[in-house]
């Protein structure tokens, strides 16, 4: 049985993001227009100026190779365009900008790398609201100590090392449970184990990739803590490996499950009812004292995102254990416990059917083992090739920032598929030879370099 979390994932920023507009206002109101953005070098810094009318709710990091600096502005659009020569004689190359939702996302490409520091200026005079970035180079990086006297907070910019995905592999059952058993006694509990140690192998020798067991023994887990311990990781996929067994002794072939949207459903109401009493924590936000329309906003928009997300690694999953042998082509639904956390995209593996006694023999085999983690690995990187967390090493190597495929799933669109690979439409379509803006369900788009 397989599952995967993604840390800290685009569901997590999107609930942050829709959290802060709700506390900027009671309803939701239309994106408010960017008032101004003015872009200068002053003692050889360049000072980045961002105008709006109200105070903004705002997230500033830094990316590496190539250096960027990237501000995302909750409830807010870009109400005008910048022209080129803005940038003459600054550390700025260039800008771009996306409309996510009401959130915008404004990127400046740099020409080199600088340490950025930012602060937010109270309305004075003809002025509103202004998000103030200093960049610096290390040689004249501005001191902390020189804060302007009308500022009304701080929120300096610490660029944190890249980091490794984490994956959490669950081997089922364990200790007292020893799950399926074969007519040959073979326990589902011991061969599902060592599947999860082959796959941990073959993940800790992957760059930027680091796996973490559940259980690495022969131990009994609830459900619950097996998830738990993933959290506890702070992990991005979460995967737990199991065996199929039913009555008919011919059934046979592999699986893969994603939380079905009746399971969801309970869980919500689960989770909505501890609300009062508990810090449930959904992506990182806390439910506990939101008004019950946001709660439920929150936790549809959390399940909804992770069940799209725990589908399409499914069927990367898929793919690859169709070259084992028999393969079940469609993404199984089941409300299964360990696929539950709503803000992690989960996905269970039966690897095979323990009670058929040729898929028996071949799961006590080490060989074939080896050959269901090397399946596993190979789904959960093609995945990750183009879902890896933005602050992770994955997400920056060579060949996931140069040309990677798209495969168009139902309710897409061209200009929303471009937004998501922060491309052009007219990119987009000049690297597949597109001229109209119509896909269809399964196309495979070539994603030029951003």
């Amino acid at each position: 049985m397989l599952l995967v979390f993604q840390q800290p994932s685009l569901i997590r920023i999107l609930l942050l993001a829709l959290v802060g507009i709700f506390w900027l206002s009671p309803v939701l109101a239309e994106p408010v227009a960017l008032e101004d953005i003015r872009i200068a070098l002053k003692d050889q810094t360049t000072r980045i100026v961002i105008e709006t009318k109200t105070r903004p709710a705002y997230k500033v990091f830094s990316l590496s190779d190539p250096e960027r600096l990237v501000i995302d502005i909750a409830n807010t659009k870009l109400g005008k365009k910048l022209a080129r020569s803005t940038f003459a004689n600054t550390y700025v190359a260039d800008m771009r900008h996306a409309q996510r939702k009401s959130a915008l996302r404004l990127v400046f490409d740099l020409k080199q790398r600088v340490t950025p520091n930012s602060f937010l200026l109270a309305p004075s005079g003809k002025h509103h609201y202004r998000l103030v970035l200093d960049l610096a180079t290390g040689k004249n990086k501005q001191s902390a100590s020189q804060k302007p006297a009308n500022s009304i907070s701080s929120a300096p910019i610490q660029q944190r090392p890249l980091r490794d995905v984490v994956i959490a592999i669950d081997a089922g059952h364990g200790g007292k449970d020893p799950g399926a058993i074969g007519s040959r006694g073979t326990y589902e509990k011991t061969v599902v184990l060592q599947i999860a140690k082959r796959l941990k192998r073959l993940l800790d020798a992957q760059p930027g990739m680091r796996a973490v067991l559940t259980r690495n023994n022969d131990r009994y887990l609830t459900l619950r803590e097996r998830t738990n311990r993933a959290r506890k990781h702070r992990a991005d996929v979460f995967i737990s490996v199991h065996a199929d067994a039913v009555k008919n002794r011919k059934a046979n072939g592999s699986s893969v499950y994603v939380l079905s949207k009746r399971g969801a459903s309970s869980e919500a109401a689960k989770i909505l009812a501890k609300s009062q009493n508990a810090a449930d924590m959904i992506g990182g936000v806390s439910l506990g004292g939101k008004d019950k329309v946001l709660q439920h906003v929150i936790l549809d928009l959390s399940q909804t995102a992770t069940i799209d997300a725990s589908t399409e690694l499914a069927r990367n999953v898929i793919a690859e254990l169709t070259r084992l042998g028999k393969t079940k082509r469609n993404v199984g639904h089941a409300g299964f416990v360990v696929l539950k956390s709503p803000d992690i995209p989960s996905i269970l593996v039966e690897t095979a059917f323990i009670s058929n006694r040729a898929e028996e023999k071949k799961l006590r085999s080490p060989q074939h083992q080896e050959k269901l983690a090397k399946a596993i690995f190979n789904g959960i990187r093609r995945y990750l090739q183009q879902h890896a967390p933005e602050d992770s090493k994955l997400a920056q190597a060579p060949t996931n920032r140069s040309n990677s495929r798209h495969i168009v799933r139902s309710g897409e669109t061209l200009s929303g598929i471009a937004q998501r690979y922060d491309i052009s439409v007219n990119t987009l379509r000049r690297a597949n030879g597109i001229k109209s803006d119509k896909i269809r369900v399964g196309q495979k788009l070539k994603i030029p370099k951003a």
